[in-house]
C-alpha cells in the first residue's frame, strides 16, 4: 500500500535538506530545526498543514525583513538545484508558502522571489492571495509572465489563474468574469511546451463550467490554427462534451442522428458488491449510408448519503463509424474503495450515451 502523501515530510527529507539550509542560510541551526519541525503535534498534521508548519519553521532562520528572506530563499533554492534535488518536487511547495504568508505585504520582492521559486517547485497557490490583494497589479504580472522566456513561468500564468484551480484559494472575480485570463491564454495557445498547452486546456475547461459561451467561441475562433491547439480546444471543452452541450457536439460534427442505433444492451452484473466491478456490454450500429463520427460514454448515478443520485460521465471511446458498421463494447467500472469516492449500498444507474445524448438507463444494485 502507498505510504500517505503527508509522509513525503520524513526525517529523512529534513536531514537532505539540512545539508544546503546550512549552507546557504546563515542562522539555519540543524538541531533546532528538527526540534520545531518534529513538535507534539506533528504525527496530527495532514500534508497541507506541514506544508505550512515547515514554512513557518524555516521563518525562525530567515531574515524578518522579507525582501533580504527573499534574497536568501533564491540562494536556497540554486545551492537545491546544485546539489541534485528534483525539481516540481511536491515536498519544497513550502517554498512558495513561505512567500505567500509572510511576503503579501511586498509586492515587488514577492514576484521577484516567486519568478524564481517557480522554477524549481510550482507557485500557483502562492499567486492566488497575491491576486485577490493586488487584482489588477498581479494580473498585469501574469501577462508579462505568459511571456517569459522559461515555460515554468509561462506555465504559472495560466496555472495560477484557472477560475477552479483545485485545492487553490478562490478568486471569486476571474470565477464571475474570465475576460482577464482569455489574453494570457491566447499568448499561449501554441506555447512549444506540452505541460503549457494543457495548463491552457484546463483553464478553459475551469471557464466552461461557467461561461460555455466564451469556451465555444475560442474553440471556434482557435480551430485549425494547429494539431497541438486543436488538443488544447478538446482537452478544454470536455466538460462540455459530458455534459452534452449542444454547440459543442455541433462543433465536433457529433450530431444526434438516430441512424445511430443502441441494441442489446446488457447488464452483466445488476448486483454488484462494493470493491468489485460492474460489467455491462452494448452493440452501435451506424445504419445510415454514409460515415458518422460516434463519441461513445457511460453515466453512472451514484447513490448519494442524502438518498439523491449524482451523475459521473466516463468516455469510452471517439471514432468513425463506416456506414452499416457494427460496434461491440464491453467495459466494467470498479467499485473499488478509494480516498476521493464513498460509495453508498442500493440502487444506483447506469446509462448508456452517444453523441451526449442518453440513450438508455439501467439500474442495478450496490451490495455492502
Amino acid at each position: 500500500m502507498a505510504s500517505p502523501l503527508k509522509d513525503l515530510y520524513s526525517p529523512e527529507f529534513y536531514d537532505r535538506f539540512a545539508k544546503p539550509a546550512s549552507a546557504v542560510l546563515p542562522a539555519f541551526n540543524k538541531k533546532k530545526f528538527n526540534q520545531l519541525i518534529f513538535d507534539k503535534d506533528w504525527g496530527s498534521k495532514e500534508l497541507k498543514q506541514r506544508m505550512r508548519h515547515t514554512a513557518e519553521v524555516l521563518h525562525h532562520f530567515l531574515p524578518d525583513d522579507f525582501e533580504q528572506a527573499a534574497e536568501q530563499i533564491i540562494s536556497l533554492i540554486r545551492h537545491l538545484q546544485k546539489s541534485g534535488f528534483t525539481e516540481n518536487g511536491l515536498e519544497f511547495m513550502f517554498l512558495p508558502d513561505y512567500v505567500e504568508v509572510y511576503g503579501i505585504d511586498h509586492f515587488r520582492s514577492s514576484v521577484r522571489c516567486m519568478e524564481q521559486v517557480t522554477q524549481f517547485t510550482s507557485c500557483e497557490f502562492a499567486v492566488r492571495p497575491f491576486l485577490l490583494r493586488y487584482p489588477d497589479k498581479m494580473m498585469q504580472q501574469m501577462q508579462r509572465w505568459s511571456l517569459h522566456k522559461d515555460h515554468k513561468v509561462r506555465r504559472l500564468a495560466s496555472e495560477g489563474t484557472r477560475p477552479r484551480l483545485p485545492w487553490a484559494m478562490a478568486v471569486p472575480a476571474l470565477k464571475k468574469d474570465p475576460a482577464p485570463v482569455l489574453s494570457i491564454l491566447e499568448n499561449l495557445k501554441q506555447d512549444s511546451s506540452e505541460w503549457v498547452r494543457r495548463s491552457v486546456a484546463n483553464n478553459l475547461n475551469d471557464i466552461a463550467k461557467d461561461h460555455p459561451q466564451i469556451v465555444t467561441a475560442i474553440a471556434k475562433k482557435w480551430k485549425g490554427l494547429g494539431k497541438e491547439t486543436d488538443a488544447i480546444i478538446k482537452h478544454g471543452c470536455r466538460t462540455l462534451l459530458k455534459k452534452g452541450d449542444a454547440e459543442i457536439l455541433s462543433y465536433y460534427g457529433l450530431s444526434n442522428s438516430q441512424d445511430i442505433q443502441l441494441t442489446k444492451t446488457s447488464l452483466l452484473t445488476p448486483e454488484v458488491r462494493i470493491g468489485k466491478e460492474l460489467c455491462f456490454a452494448f452493440h452501435v450500429h451506424n445504419r445510415s449510408g454514409r460515415s458518422q463520427t460516434v463519441r461513445l460514454e457511460y453515466g453512472i448515478y451514484y447513490l448519494r448519503l442524502n438518498g439523491q443520485l449524482s451523475k459521473k460521465v466516463f468516455k469510452i471511446s471517439e471514432r468513425m463509424l463506416a456506414p452499416d458498421e457494427k460496434l461491440t463494447v464491453q467495459r466494467k467500472q470498479s467499485f473499488r474503495l478509494i480516498t476521493t469516492r464513498r460509495f453508498y449500498p442500493g440502487q444506483q444507474q447506469l446509462s448508456i450515451i452517444i453523441n451526449g445524448q442518453e440513450r438508455k438507463t439501467m439500474p442495478f444494485i450496490l451490495l455492502p
